[in-house]
């Protein structure tokens, strides 16, 4: 090949580079397409955070019928609005029941999600052939148009996202100049429900106007909701009603420390923080002589010469052991049996075995301890003949006899709702006529179980009416 011909390819391979530099220079603006009623949309690459798959949303009531309900998007909640039914166009009613496509935006701070009929791909562009909008091109209002721009012989409507979801601020510029015929944007008050002088919102279900304060109540409501299924996923607590009012307050000191915005757990971690207040008093520590007095009163008067104890959720046996000496104290003549119950194999086989820290042979369980030959404390043979650690998961059919005492602190809201339910009943098929039952301090028995209650310095201890 002479030098002639080597210039000319080369010239050539230089000239289809700069082709294709030039033409990726063109690109200056990417956007996400996607279709509706078969017809092609897209949006502001800028403006999409994500695309997503998803169902069973939430619902919210008294907002617009666009607004499919809320999500949780990784502890996140945010709207879901269909465009579909925003741009008044037909949804077929098996699509309910379909995971749906999902555009999750963010427009000035906000972040929400979008149901299209179908989301395509990601389409570069360059600004200068976007064309202005035109009332001819699609079935949507063209102020929500920003323009039409063509692509691989397709031609595309592009939407204008600030528009159609605009924040309160943008939406008092466009309520002076609103009227008859240029009325505010209804999505504005979809996104945005309270953004009413008034502090009133029209339910268009109820056909009737409700307070702001309803609506905060009810996300309240919603948010905590979704806080109970973090924590039935992170650490197996399931909120009730045996332990809703705590939840609920606990609720309201986390949203004020973390700030609203940022009220839903985010992982186990934050599920273990939010929990720390919802442990009874020495859980999993040896009691202190106050603690054990305010039990002590909790018991009835009983002259049996047996006294029968349930412990379920006994952990380790510190709680037992330290149950087991206020039982003697309480009762002294009688004989005690403790039938203390984990689902930890390893904890119910130790706990027999335990041994006392020295320190604490002069608190006030110190009468009951002897020492062994190795200088270690430990519990006194009657202490430890009382008690009978088993392996046994509450939740499964116990074959006990009639008991007097009950103690199961914290244990029923780690178990789902059903087996509450079941585990209440078996408390009150197994007590006798003057037993009481003592639950967590952050907990409480539904009324409409019929038990009676007796407090005793913040505790309560619940027996048959």
């Amino acid at each position: 090949m002479d030098d002639n011909k080597l210039m000319n390819a080369a010239e050539q391979v230089n000239e289809k580079i700069q082709n294709a530099n030039e033409a990726a220079a063109f690109i200056d603006f990417k956007m996400v397409t996607f279709s509706l009623a078969e017809k092609d949309y897209a949006i502001d690459i800028m403006h999409v955070k994500e695309i997503a798959k998803a169902g069973r949303f939430t619902y919210v009531p008294n907002t617009l019928p666009f607004v499919l309900g809320v999500y949780n998007l990784r502890g996140e909640i945010i709207p879901i609005l269909d465009l579909r039914l925003f741009f008044n166009i037909d949804v077929s009613t098996d699509n309910e029941k379909k995971m749906q496509n999902l555009l999750i935006l963010t427009v000035e701070d906000q972040t929400f999600g979008l149901v299209v009929d179908k989301i395509d791909k990601v389409v570069g562009v360059q600004k200068s052939t976007i064309q202005p909008p035109h009332p001819l091109f699609g079935d949507i209002n063209i102020k929500y148009i920003s323009g039409v721009v063509e692509s691989n012989n397709r031609l595309y409507v592009l939407l204008d996202v600030i528009k159609i979801f605009a924040a309160k601020e943008s939406v008092e510029k466009e309520e002076k100049h609103a009227g008859p015929e240029n009325p505010v944007n209804p999505a504005v008050n979809a996104v945005n429900p309270v953004n009413n002088s008034q502090n009133m919102i029209y339910d268009s279900e109820k056909q009737q106007k409700v307070s702001v304060k309803q609506i905060q109540d009810e996300k309240a409501e919603l948010d905590i909701k979704f806080i109970g299924e973090s924590l039935a996923n992170y650490k197996k607590f399931f909120v009730s009603d045996l332990n809703k009012d705590w939840v609920r307050h606990r609720y309201e000191e986390w949203k004020k420390a973390r700030g609203e915005d940022k009220s839903q757990l985010q992982g186990e971690e934050d599920a273990n923080e939010f929990l720390k207040p919802f442990f009874s008093q020495f859980s999993g520590r040896w009691w202190s002589a106050a603690y054990a007095g305010s039990i002590k009163k909790l018991l009835p008067d009983n002259a049996a010469k047996q006294i029968i104890v349930w412990n379920p959720g006994c952990g380790k046996g510190i709680e037992t052991y330290c149950l087991a000496c206020v039982l003697k104290d309480r009762y002294p003549t009688a004989k005690l049996r403790i039938y203390a119950q984990d689902v930890d194999l390893l904890n119910v086989s130790n706990a027999g075995l335990m041994t006392i820290p020295a320190e604490l042979s002069n608190e006030w369980f110190g009468k009951y301890l002897t020492m062994k030959a190795n200088n270690e404390y430990t519990f006194n043979q009657e202490i430890k003949d009382s008690i009978m650690f088993e392996y046994h998961d509450c939740k499964n059919t116990n074959v006990l006899p009639m008991v007097d005492v009950i103690f199961a602190r914290d244990i029923l809201s780690y178990l789902d709702v059903n087996a509450q339910n079941t585990i209440l009943e078996d408390f009150l098929e197994k007590m006798k006529g003057n037993a009481v039952a003592i639950v967590g301090e952050n907990e409480r028995i539904p009324a409409s179980y019929g038990f009676g209650e007796k407090s005793v310095d913040a505790l309560v201890a619940y027996n048959k009416e």
